[in-house]
């Protein structure tokens, strides 16, 4: 069990002891999209507390979108209902094996990781839920039976339409797909709940369990539903479109990137996945909102209503940019513990096992549960990066641009290394000089001269455009491997595949910090005697 170590969350316990059951009924039910038994809600509030169940099938990694439940998780919480989490892995077999068999246990593994880290970035109590796995009692006798029993009443019709909007829909729909529902409303009993949250697309899951359950001898549930917020491209945010979504251990800068690319048009309050974050996410949890915006723009202003906001958004007087920047403060404030969280080995190590790189496991996911999965392709450990030392250095016979340059990485023979730097950097502060060199490249003739290597370089674009070599730690020797911070024991390939794009991949997330500091995805570019660093050029891209 955790305790809560938040003054907040106690003070929040307390206070549903001094709520009124209308109260309640309000907290419980602020910002849902529909209640279906609202009547029956309100009879349980006034004899005890409500129990209340929220199911996530374990398919695809959760992403930001989840703070929407987890904030009324926080609500119901705050109401003082008895809530349990279910980690439906069953039905993310059942939804056309969205989640292999063998991989079900991992990925509830991971969902239990990643959904508590979320509920204890928002200062939610664990010790006050409930988790519960599937299979623990959807394999049972009893369960069984009740399957069949229900279907022997529920028709194909029915049933088909009652997933329409949860489960994948396919030219040849499985079967499993029809059972998915069944399952969903059987668990209301089973977990002995009031009511059943989840998003408004479970609407006709939610009817079909009120019709049915019954017609099992069982009592009507009701139903909490919130609205589906829009994702980053304005089409609900999915787990399997990459481009909708902000992962819950994207990097401070992926966070940046994705934001700025989201859908947010000047005055339109329709379909605005980044509005939709503040109303849903951060007024529930905080109360206010602060959009920081340049003095000659009016200042940073603090709103204590969703309201307000949405209303100086609709008549454009705050510019998209603005309200942007400042979402992207409070989604880093919310993602960092679990960022944190999961630097850890064995979390990074069950995160690759869960969600292989499907390009290696070819389908082999067997493996992957008997402890494969590490070797993901935008492993930075693939590229081999190593410390070399500039033997010589001269012009190249055939180009004016371009140095052809000896380099010592710690082999036998140094490396022949053609780079485009005459424009940028003297022969003389090459000469003799420490760099970084990208060893595993396929090599590649320029100008009729093959370069056995990259000499990597940090760059700032603009007029002029400034190019300066990255800096080792001092006192390094030629051959010390580069390795990103936390991936120290990850081996590189022993020559990359052009046609993968890894180092393509790798690249475009490395940066140098404002501190000069060479990075990937926020995490330093180190040797074992310290970070890669570059003399002036804070902000730049490595290439």
């Amino acid at each position: 069990m955790t305790t809560c170590k938040d003054s907040r969350c106690m003070k929040a316990l307390v206070m549903a002891d001094q709520l009124s059951p209308d109260e309640k009924f309000h907290l419980i039910t602020r910002n849902l999209q529909e209640v279906l038994g609202e009547e029956k809600l309100k009879q349980v509030l006034q004899e005890r507390e409500l129990k209340v169940y929220w199911g996530t099938a374990t398919t695809g990694k959760p992403h930001v979108a989840y703070f929407v439940p987890m904030s009324k998780i926080a609500d119901f919480l705050k109401a003082g209902c008895e809530v349990t989490i279910l980690f439906a892995d069953l039905h993310a077999f059942l939804d056309n094996m969205k989640a292999p068999w063998e991989l079900l246990e991992l990925r509830v593994k991971y969902y239990e990781q990643v959904i508590k880290a979320m509920l204890e970035s928002i200062s939610v109590p664990l010790d006050k839920l409930k988790f519960v796995k599937g299979t623990d009692f959807q394999l049972s006798r009893e369960y069984t039976l009740d399957v069949y029993r229900l279907s022997s009443m529920v028709t194909e019709h029915d049933a088909k339409k009652a997933g329409a909007e949860v489960v994948k829909q396919v030219e040849h729909p499985l079967l499993s797909g029809l059972l998915y529902p069944g399952l969903q409303a059987l668990d209301e009993e089973y977990l002995k709940v009031d009511a059943q949250f989840g998003g408004v697309d479970q609407r006709k899951i939610f009817t079909l369990a009120e019709k049915y359950l019954p017609s099992l001898g069982y009592a009507k549930r009701s139903h909490l539903m919130n609205p589906m917020v829009p994702g980053l491209t304005g089409a609900k945010m999915s787990s399997s479109e990459e481009e909708s979504k902000i992962d819950l251990l994207d990097s401070a800068g992926d966070v940046k990137k994705k934001l700025k690319k989201a859908f947010c048009e000047p005055g339109n309050i329709q379909n605005n996945g980044v509005l939709s974050f503040v109303k849903y996410v951060v007024f529930p949890l905080r109360g206010e909102f602060c959009v920081k915006r340049d003095p000659k723009w009016g200042g940073d202003k603090v709103y204590t209503a969703f309201e307000e906001l949405e209303k100086d958004f609709a008549e454009e007087l705050v510019h998209p940019g603005d309200l942007k920047a400042s979402v992207e403060v409070a989604l880093n404030q919310l993602l960092e513990p679990i960022r944190k969280k999961f630097e850890s080995p064995e979390l990074r190590k069950l995160s690759n096992s869960a969600y292989p790189d499907p390009s290696k496991t070819k389908g082999d996911v067997k493996s992957v549960k008997a402890g494969g999965g590490d070797d993901d392709e935008l492993d930075p450990s693939r590229v081999d990066i190593r410390v070399g030392k500039i033997i010589s250095v001269e012009k190249h016979p055939d180009a004016d641009s371009l140095y052809l340059e000896k380099i010592d990485v710690g082999e036998p023979e140094p490396r022949t290394v053609v780079s485009g730097l005459v424009a940028y950097v003297s022969q003389e502060d090459l000469q003799d000089r420490l760099v970084l060199v990208l060893c595993n490249l396929k090599p590649q003739k320029m100008r009729g001269i093959e370069s056995q290597a990259m000499l990597l370089c940090a760059s700032v674009e603009g007029e002029p455009r400034r190019v300066e070599p990255l800096d080792p730690p001092e006192g390094s020797s030629p051959g010390e491997r580069v390795f990103v911070e936390g991936y120290e024991t990850g081996k590189p390939d022993d020559k990359l595949n052009p046609k993968k794009k890894v180092w393509e991949k790798v690249q475009v997330d490395l940066k140098i910090s404002d501190e000069c500091v060479a990075q990937w995805k926020d995490k330093q570019l180190m040797t074992k005697l310290g970070q890669i660093t570059c003399k002036t050029l804070k902000g730049g891209n490595i290439s």
